[in-house]
Formats: C-alpha cells, sequence, structure tokens
C-alpha cells in the first residue's frame, strides 16, 4: 500500500479501508463493524503530575508549552496505534478455524475493538499534529507484524493458533491494559478522554484470554508443558514492552505529565522517577502470577504446575538484554544457551501435535454461563 497524500480524516479512513483488504480481512462482521471517536469526561480536569500539576489539561496541541512536549505525546500516540493494528494482522489467520461460534464470536469482536483502538489514536495524530500526524498516522497502516516492521517486539510474532491467542490476549492485551491506564491520567486531554473507552473494550480482550485457558485446562486435552512453553513465549515478551529500566524517556513522560504510573491516583508514595517502568513490570508480574496462581487450581495434581517465567529469561530490552537466564532465573552457559531457550518455546513438534488435538472437538471445554 503506497503512501497517499492526506488532508482530513475522510481521507485516513479510506486508506484504513485499503488495509482491511491488503490483510485478507473479508469477513463481513469485521467490515460491517461501526467504527467510531469515543471520547469520555476528563474525570479530572486539571494536570494531575509532574512540573505542570493543577494547571488544566491541554485541550489542544497548542496548549502545550514545549515542542519536545509535543513531539514525545506523539511518539506516545504512534506506539498505541502501531500495537493495535499489529494485533490484528498477527490474529487475521484465526478466523477460518474457530473452535465454536461462541470463540469466533469472541475474536471478531476482539479484532474489531482492536481496529477501533487504531482509529481513535490515527484520529488523534490527524486532527491535533498536522502535517507530521497525518504522515505518521498513514505509516500505521504501512507496516506490517509479518513483515517483522511494528514497533515493538511482541507485535512482530506469530500468532499460529487458538491456544497461541488465549495466551495472547491473556498475556500481551494485559499489557495493553497497563499501557492504557498510564495514559488515562495523562496532561493530553484528547488523549486522557480516549482512554477509559478503550480500557472498556479491553477488559474483554483480557477475559476472553483467561476465560479461554481456564477452558482449554478443564477440557485437559492440551498437555501442560506445551501450554507452558507458550507461556514462555509470550511473557517474556511482554516484560520487554514495558521498556528499558533506568529510562530517561519515561522519567520526561512522567515530568511532563504525559504517562502517569499504573496505580497514580491510588499510590499515596512519590514517584521514583528512575524506575518507572521498572514498577510497572512488577506490578503486572504479581497480576499475572496471581492469574496462574488460578489456572494451577485446575490442573490435576499429577500434572505440571504452570509458572511465569523470570523477567531475567529471553529479555531484548532493559538491563538483561542478550544476557542467559533460564525461565527460572539461573544462569547458564552462552554456548548452550540458544538449545535451551528452543526447548522451551513451542516446537515444532508442539505444534503438529496441537495440529491433531485441534482435529477435535473437544480440546476446549464448551463455553458455560458461569464461566
Amino acid at each position: 500500500m503506497a503512501l497517499a497524500k492526506i488532508t482530513n480524516f475522510d481521507d485516513w479512513i479510506d486508506l484504513f479501508k485499503t488495509w482491511q483488504d491488503d490483510i485478507g480481512l473479508e469477513a463481513i462482521e469485521l467490515k460491517d463493524y461501526k467504527f467510531d471517536v469515543k471520547l469520555a469526561e476528563l474525570e479530572i480536569p486539571e494536570i494531575e503530575f509532574g512540573h505542570y500539576a493543577g494547571q488544566s489539561k491541554w485541550k489542544t496541541v497548542m496548549h502545550i508549552p514545549d515542542q519536545r512536549i509535543r513531539d514525545a505525546l506523539q511518539t506516545l500516540i504512534i506506539y498505541q496505534g502501531d500495537t493495535e493494528f499489529a494485533s490484528v494482522e498477527q490474529q487475521r489467520a484465526l478466523l477460518v478455524n474457530a473452535p465454536s461460534d461462541y470463540d469466533l464470536l469472541s475474536i471478531y469482536r476482539v479484532m474489531a475493538e482492536e481496529m477501533r483502538h487504531g482509529w481513535q489514536m490515527s484520529y488523534l495524530l490527524v486532527s491535533h499534529f498536522g502535517d507530521e500526524g497525518k504522515r505518521e498516522a498513514e505509516k500505521l497502516l504501512q507496516r506490517r507484524a509479518d513483515e517483522h516492521e511494528r514497533l515493538l517486539g511482541s507485535f512482530n510474532e506469530s500468532v499460529e493458533n487458538w491456544l497461541d491467542f488465549f495466551v495472547y490476549t491473556e498475556f500481551i492485551d494485559r499489557d495493553g491494559k497497563y499501557q492504557l491506564q498510564m495514559m488515562s491520567t495523562s496532561a493530553f486531554a484528547p488523549l486522557a478522554r480516549s482512554m477509559k473507552p478503550m480500557l472498556k473494550e479491553e477488559s474483554f480482550h483480557l477475559g476472553t484470554g483467561n476465560n479461554g485457558l481456564l477452558r482449554i485446562i478443564k477440557a485437559g486435552k492440551i498437555p501442560t508443558p506445551i501450554i507452558q512453553r507458550y507461556f514462555n513465549k509470550w511473557v517474556s515478551t511482554a516484560f520487554d514492552l514495558f521498556g528499558t529500566d533506568n529510562s530517561s524517556s519515561a522519567q520526561w513522560a512522567y515530568t511532563w505529565g504525559l504517562k502517569g504510573r499504573f496505580d497514580e491516583r491510588t499510590n499515596p508514595q512519590p514517584a521514583d522517577r528512575s524506575r518507572l517502568n521498572e514498577a510497572a513490570r512488577e506490578l503486572y508480574r504479581q497480576e499475572v502470577q496471581g492469574l496462574i496462581d488460578r489456572l494451577n487450581q485446575y490442573v490435576p495434581p499429577e500434572h505440571q504446575r504452570l509458572t511465569i517465567p523470570s523477567v531475567k529469561f529471553n529479555r531484548r530490552i532493559g538491563q538483561y538484554k542478550g544476557q542467559t537466564f533460564t525461565v527460572d532465573g539461573e544462569a547458564i552457559e552462552r554456548e548452550k544457551y540458544a538449545a535451551y531457550v528452543a526447548s522451551v518455546m513451542p516446537t515444532t513438534e508442539d505444534r503438529a501435535l496441537l495440529r491433531d488435538i485441534f482435529k477435535e472437538t473437544d480440546w476446549i471445554q464448551a463455553k458455560r454461563s458461569d464461566d
């Protein structure tokens, strides 16, 4: 899809429809979805933290007092929009083999809402950031996950099957919840106002992943070690999504009021601005641990327990980037590391076994009203 000059949001919508066709989204349930911009009322009209705390939140880019702040804000919006369109590209192949009508409707909804979130971020870029914002909104539709062109690592990984999908929505979409919540207190009013509707929709995505995994474990057809290897695949990339350690970008985003802490409105302690990403990652790790503990309640006692991989394992950014640690956080010799990682990630044998399992109708428990 070649770059085309756009002058307004209607022009961008035409490009969006072309993108849908280019990636093969033919389902009428997705093509007929009503995409719109949703802006909630501000819960708190004043800037809540940072250097400008107490001033009115900025209604337009022109109210922002510094070009550096405008640039950082635009980057936040670009990255968020990029993840939304990427996830649709990652999941689109699953539409042809859903395990049930319920799951098909669920993935339709997940994908439609992810597209709406990308639509929302593109609206902000086109409406508030001039010609550069329009160009960046176009680029959101230019990059491709299957070409490894998306901006963040998780969104260039393949989602090959429905176990992949449920683990992805459990863990990667949960990182999305953290990012949206941290931007919900933003000093830029249009971004803050965008977050509440997005968070409401995101909660369904998380529920889809968690419910799907519960139903898989209750069915007892997929071996727990295979599930664990998919956990290792996605959780390690999710840890990277929180950004680098001791991040100066995160410090400035907080100082400028652009992006708060996940618990900004409930945490009475002053922010440790040198460890903002680390603090959010740890809250995420604790939440994921609780989810896995709940899943383990349904794993038969004689089967392997599910675990969360160490934050040191398979990291591609941050202080553990390029270092060699096991899923338990133990150091391992570099010459053994590649083979080790391959053994604790989904294998060719896993994928073959899953293809056989997916041919049956009982590999996932039917959705029940009390699930």
